[in-house]
């Protein structure tokens, strides 16, 4: 690479990453053939003032949020991620934090065991980064496949972003465990590969909110998703329609015959440290309407106006 203020940054930027950031320099990453599963690929944006406000969040976990949100999408498919590609536009008053969005983005690629092939930078008016996954599955969950009587099952705890989110526009300080899960999210590689491997009919992960999610999972899939309020897991001191509606969660929703379930709760502790709870049941027609009311069953939205109002 040349000199010049892009290209010093590209250099800043791999020496960060250090061995994750492998035959960077052509114009296209150039990727082994998988022999043993289906590439799985995503893209996801994560622009400020849209996913998150800066003073609410460090830029690592800028960094973090960014690559958790692409790579979930992986596992919401039952894929592991192999490798990752990142382009970001910087504005002037983010340059000299960028190396710590780099760390972070580095600590969770690293820790999904992928690799950074390549990627871009541009200058602009807002930070954003849009991350670019590609990974394998040995057996892909669809949104489309969910049958009538399928047990509806959610990962984890919810309600912890948009708890974060309601007391940080409300002017206070969320909770030590709210903040937690929307600034350092993680993706379930292993809940995902489980429920795939068990026979979850249909995945998606949690980043417009259980019902908002539930939504998309039905409509790809021709049929109603039954949710009982009273049966989602919410987190400590976090109210039932906060956690329908709050999304970046970066959990599971799949659905699964009762049959795989039984068989995979038997053994789910072996696969993962978090719940696998079920909160509702497919059934026949075109509608994702559920037993909440309309409003709990509002999802996010990325165009309507504001973001943050979960």
């Amino acid at each position: 690479m040349r000199d010049g203020a892009e290209f010093d940054t590209i250099r800043a930027l791999m020496a960060r990453w250090g061995d994750l950031a492998v035959d960077i320099g052509d114009d296209a990453a150039v990727l082994a053939p998988s022999a043993d599963g289906t590439r799985v690929v995503s893209v996801d944006a994560c622009v400020e003032d849209v996913h998150f406000r800066r003073a609410w969040i460090s830029a690592r976990e800028v960094g973090v949020r960014a690559a958790v949100a692409a790579l979930s999408d992986l596992a919401a498919m039952g894929a592991r991620a192999e490798y990752v590609l990142i382009a970001f536009v910087i504005p002037e008053a983010w340059r000299e934090q960028l190396s710590d969005v780099a760390d972070g983005m580095g600590a969770v690629i690293r820790e999904a065991g992928a690799r950074i092939v390549g990627g871009n930078l541009s200058r602009g008016a807002v930070f954003s980064i849009t991350t670019t996954v590609i990974g394998r599955a040995r057996r892909v969950v669809s949104r489309s496949g969910a049958r009538e009587g399928d047990l509806v099952v959610v990962t984890g705890l919810l309600g912890g972003p948009g708890a974060a989110i309601q007391a940080w526009t409300a002017g206070e300080n969320p909770t030590v465990w709210s903040r937690g899960r929307f600034a350092a999210p993680a993706p379930r590689w292993a809940e995902g590969e489980a429920l795939a491997a068990a026979g979850a009919t249909a995945m998606i992960d949690l980043s417009d909110g259980l019902s908002g999610d539930a939504r998309h999972l039905a409509a790809a899939s021709g049929v109603r998703l039954l949710l009982d309020a009273a049966r989602v897991p919410a987190g400590p001191g976090i109210a039932p329609e906060v956690a329908m509606q709050s999304g970046e969660e970066y959990e599971l929703l799949a659905c699964l015959p009762a049959s795989a379930y039984e068989a995979l709760q038997s053994r789910w502790e072996t696969c993962s440290a978090r719940p696998l709870t079920v909160v509702g049941v497919v059934g026949a027609g075109h509608d994702a309407a559920g037993s909440a009311d309309a409003e709990s069953r509002r999802g996010f939205d990325h165009f309507a106006s504001p973001k943050f109002t979960r």
